[in-house]
């Protein structure tokens, strides 16, 4: 599917690469709205979806099954390392995920396996905030 290339979804590109780790598309159109653009929430998740499909954006489901868009940063696969506290994303190289999972699905038969490895856990910054906040109480 090709979308054309609207001011709308071109201010929905430029909000996802202001924002800060991933965000909700109903994060995003609060954004947009608070900026008075006058896009639609239906918009930006049509945009956002098109950015995913042509590798503009990384797209992931939350621990708690939202979908989740960021800016993409680097081309090809690739996995995360996200903060659940602040959002703070790193993108990763993770050779022996992709050997493991390989093996895997060809131990099981499976063909032109794909997959999808994102670790949730807390930035250092957080950790140490989490860490003083802790010691004080």
């Amino acid at each position: 599917m090709v979308q054309r290339n609207t001011w709308q979804r071109e201010r929905v590109r430029e909000a996802l690469a202001d924002a800060r780790g991933f965000v909700s598309a109903q994060s995003l159109h609060a954004t947009l709205r608070d900026d008075n653009t006058g896009i639609g929430l239906a918009t930006v998740y049509r945009a956002l979806a098109g950015l995913a499909a042509q590798g503009d954006a990384d797209s992931l489901q939350s621990p708690d099954g939202e979908a989740l868009y960021r800016a993409c940063a680097s081309s090809g696969h690739h996995h995360h390392l996200i903060c659940r506290s602040c959002g703070l994303t790193v993108e990763i190289e993770a050779t022996d995920v992709e050997q493991w999972a390989k093996r895997t699905a060809e131990r099981h038969g499976f063909r032109d396996a794909e997959h999808i490895v994102d670790i949730f856990g807390l930035c250092a910054s957080c950790a140490g905030a989490r860490e003083e906040k802790r010691d004080a109480g």
